[in-house]
């Protein structure tokens, strides 16, 4: 017998009307996000007082409110996103999602009462990452929005297995790119999107390919409407909908249909099929195929604005123009009286604070009695000792208002204050009017107990003198193995992203060249994760580079040192802290993204090691889908693992400014989306002479628009000779690598 679960659905807010929307559609959940701190910059966002007032309104209608803080924290914002953990300890928040480890690491040593969610930029892919966040106390993880049904269905049970919930997105835009890793917005115009900032240049109009498209970056939106049955028997807890910078209209449609469509399926087992009323607000048009595993040209659509009025003309077979016009006159129409609808049932809902009234009494001799009316009910608290005509100061209006009025910073104020039936002239220890507002909150705050400011430790400035950096290579290739003995520097060697066959050749690589050291990518799914393991496991190498937390985690379990690596954007002291406390991991890469005084504050713990990447390729995305389909054309009409494993391609796609990005695809890897130019910072070493163990340069075999084929040997004896000091090495890197940015490091996020 089959049997049903209580699906949640999850609706955007990026304002205080879709807020609203959302509610009266009947969402079970909602995510906001404040005015800082949240991956939607471009939404309006809510202050903190608006906060306190959905809240009170969603939980009265059994809604849940989850708090988006998901973006990387730079090192000076932390007092005052201490500041604000202290003030949400005490509101009645659902969840907080989060994409900074150093985060992480507050919120599971210091305010533990407050829910973890990992956010979608985190691309958690593998058990081992979920395994990471267990261990970070995640109550619950969004799964990347690349994952078909059946890799969603093994993480979930693993999730489950572990007491965390998981989400997946079943509407609203897709990313080109895996989260959390792409860096095109950041490179290009210095907004970044671990910042909430992206200005999706994915959707940006380019010089029309030789494929003859206009938009190659830009996919359909995504929809899972017809995969409820599939993800329900996966055990996902939670379907998400994208859309925080969306309209309220929007919103309430969206989610009122998923709404139908659960309660259809809930209470008939069958699937609601018509999914028209999704077509009328904001699409550009659907797809599932990463859902359904068929990554294919038809995710792809040539045009990013609203689809809504071309699907009404594909549907529908209008006899003349006049008809069609018509159609279209009806169809704004039923937008504007949906509008006017919504409009007027919003203006209707109030986002206010409960009002209190507060009435004070007592006589001499008996306990000070405080009586709390709400609109609903009304409760009594008493002081602990009696009321007494001896003390320092008689209690009064302003007295005891200002020790209860802490109550405003709750879902509720105090409208009314009375204390008529106060006794004049009569004292109370002030520490019994703190224990009053306590019981009164403790009532409140559905029987949770307030929490008293924490002082959080800033990780301690150790004394700093100058280091000596060490110098370290990637590659990519066997033929510059022989760098390995011809270099003062570590050497590590890119692992693929899906090994396929040459998982053998590989660990016998390892196996016969011991001071080889593996280098993880991001993006390790399904048996590419399990291949990996066994690499891991069969190897056992003394050091690696990991940019795949679950990697990171199994290393941790089995003693190898491993380094946080460059794509796991580590920005912050307390990020290292997390690593090294929980994880203890070797050392970190510090971002790309940061600039130098966003660097500066930065401390790692004792002992911990810290790496700064000097010079690189810019590797701009990554993406599971193929990105030639819209530039060069592919005889392949879906991506294949016969694809990844053999596909060995370069293309290039330019925009209407005049910049130009390297579509690279090589055997074993997933497309990449690199800058023309490559990365080239010496500053940092000479800003920063006291903070870095180590800077790294990447040789592998990424041809980019650098004019000279340089000599990998001479390159690294001259980067060695730099960090050794020598200025005129310096110059010569500078005057033989060229073009170059540090666009990055001038501008941070």
């Amino acid at each position: 017998m089959y049997v049903k679960r209580k699906i949640e659905l999850l609706a955007p807010g990026g304002d205080t009307d879709s807020i609203k929307a959302a509610i009266l559609a009947g969402a079970d959940a909602v995510y906001c996000g404040l005015n800082k701190f949240n991956a939607r910059n471009r939404a309006s966002n809510i202050s903190f007082d608006d906060l306190q007032g959905i809240l009170h309104l969603a939980h009265k209608h059994s809604c849940m409110v989850f708090l988006t803080l998901n973006i990387v924290i730079v090192e000076t914002e932390f007092p005052a996103l201490i500041a604000l953990l202290n003030r949400l300890v005490n509101t009645s928040i659902d969840g907080i999602i989060v994409q900074d480890l150093g985060l992480f690491f507050l919120l599971s040593k210091y305010f533990k009462s407050l829910k973890i969610h990992a956010s979608t930029q985190l691309t958690t892919h593998n058990e081992g990452q979920i395994l990471f966040l267990n261990k970070l106390n995640a109550s619950r993880v969004n799964l990347s929005r690349e994952l078909n049904i059946s890799e969603i269905k093994d993480l979930t049970l693993v999730a489950h297995q572990h007491g965390i919930l998981t989400e997946v997105f079943v509407h609203g835009s897709y990313c080109i790119s895996f989260s959390g890793i792409c860096y095109l917005s950041s490179v290009h115009g210095g907004n970044s999107g671990n910042r909430g900032r992206c200005s999706q240049p994915c959707r940006d109009r380019y010089l029309t390919t030789s494929a003859g498209k206009d938009y190659p970056l830009n996919l359909k939106d995504n929809s899972a409407w017809s995969d409820l049955r599939e993800l329900s028997d996966a055990g996902v807890d939670s379907l998400k909908i994208e859309g925080r910078i969306k309209s309220s209209d929007y919103v309430y449609t969206v989610v009122i249909n998923w709404i139908q469509k659960l309660q259809y399926f809930d209470s008939q087992d069958e699937r609601l099929k018509d999914n028209v009323e999704l077509y009328k607000v904001f699409n550009r048009d659907f797809s599932n195929g990463f859902l359904r595993g068929t990554i294919q040209k038809g995710m792809f659509i040539d045009n990013p604005r609203d689809h809504s009025i071309q699907h009404l003309s594909e549907i529908n077979s209008y006899a003349s123009a006049a008809e069609l016009e018509l159609a279209h006159l009806k169809f704004y129409a039923e937008k504007e009286d949906l509008k006017a609808f919504l409009e007027n049932e919003l203006q209707q809902i109030s986002l206010a604070k409960e009002p209190l009234t507060v009435d004070i009494s007592g006589e001499n001799g008996s306990p000070l009695k405080v009586t709390v009316r709400t609109s609903d009910r009304s409760f009594y608290v008493f002081s602990d000792v009696n009321l007494d005509i001896k003390g320092t100061e008689p209690l009064n209006y302003k007295i005891v208002f200002n020790r209860l009025k802490a109550i405003n910073e709750t879902e509720y104020f105090i409208a009314e204050f009375v204390i008529k039936n106060l006794r004049s002239g009569v004292y109370l220890p002030f520490k019994e009017l703190t224990l009053i507002k306590r019981k009164i909150l403790f009532n409140l705050n559905g029987s949770k107990e307030f929490v008293d400011p924490v002082v959080v430790p800033y990780p301690e400035k150790s004394h700093r003198t100058v280091i000596k950096p060490s110098l370290s290579v990637l590659i990519s290739s066997i033929k510059d193995l022989h760098l390995l003995g011809e270099c003062y520097a570590d050497v590590f060697y890119q692992l693929p992203e899906s090994f396929g066959i040459e998982l053998s050749g590989l660990i016998s690589l390892f196996l016969e060249n011991r001071l080889l050291y593996p280098w993880f990518p991001s993006v390790l799914i399904g048996e590419d994760y399990t291949a990996a393991l066994e690499f891991l496991k069969l190897v056992n190498p003394d050091l690696i580079v990991t940019n795949n937390t679950g990697i990171g985690y199994e290393a941790y379990k089995m003693g190898i040192k491993w380094i946080a690596g460059p794509f796991l954007n580590i920005v912050n002291s307390f990020s290292l802290l997390t690593l090294k406390e929980n994880f203890n991991c070797y050392g970190a890469f510090i971002s790309n993204e940061l600039s130098r005084s966003q660097i500066h504050g930065i401390s790692p713990p004792e002992g911990f090691k810290l790496y700064y990447s000097i010079y690189h390729p810019v590797v701009l995305m990554t993406s599971r889908q193929c990105l030639f389909h819209q530039v060069t054309g592919c005889e392949n009409n879906e991506i294949t693992d016969f694809c990844i494993q053999n596909c060995e391609k370069s293309s290039s796609i330019t925009n209407l400014k005049g910049e130009s990005f390297i579509i690279h695809k090589t055997k074993g890897n997933y497309h990449n989306l690199i800058n023309e130019i490559n990365f080239l910072n010496t500053a940092v070493v000479t800003d920063e002479p006291k903070l870095f163990t180590g800077f790294m340069i990447d040789l592998r075999e990424i041809k980019t628009k650098i004019q000279n084929e340089i000599d990998k040997s001479l390159l690294i004896q001259l980067f060695n000779s730099f960090l050794n000091g020598d200025q005129g090495a310096r110059d010569e890197l500078e005057q033989m690598i060229q073009p170059t940015t540090s666009t990055q490091y001038l501008k941070g996020i």
